[in-house]
């Protein structure tokens, strides 16, 4: 179970998806590119059977930001998007109205 101190180490940041691009080497996967203000982040995320593109491009997105990079299918992702999933729905957590990206979320 985690207490707040282990939830601190969490470094959550605004980012705005700016790319969108097919994974070469998965069905169902995107790579994305991610601007976080002060620089720019690929991003594998398995979004690909839940949004089109266009409705990915320019949204403000929540990025864990501090995870090591890893790389899924070949491609090096530098983070994660997060999202939530209810009855096989996916919904990205989004924010609600014009952050600059790279803000800490906290």
């Amino acid at each position: 179970m985690l207490d707040f101190d282990d939830f601190k180490k969490i470094d959550l940041r605004v980012g705005r998806i700016i790319e969108i691009k097919n994974h070469p080497n998965a069905d169902k996967l995107y790579v994305l590119t991610v601007d976080l203000g002060d620089e720019k982040r690929t991003i594998v995320a398995g979004l690909k059977q839940y949004y089109k593109p266009k409705d990915l491009l320019n949204k403000l997105v929540v990025l864990v930001a501090n995870l090591e990079p890893k790389k899924l299918r070949g491609v090096e992702s530098q983070g994660m998007i997060l999202a939530a999933e209810k009855d096989g729905k996916v919904s990205l957590i989004t924010v609600d109205r014009e952050i600059e990206p790279g803000a800490r979320i906290f």
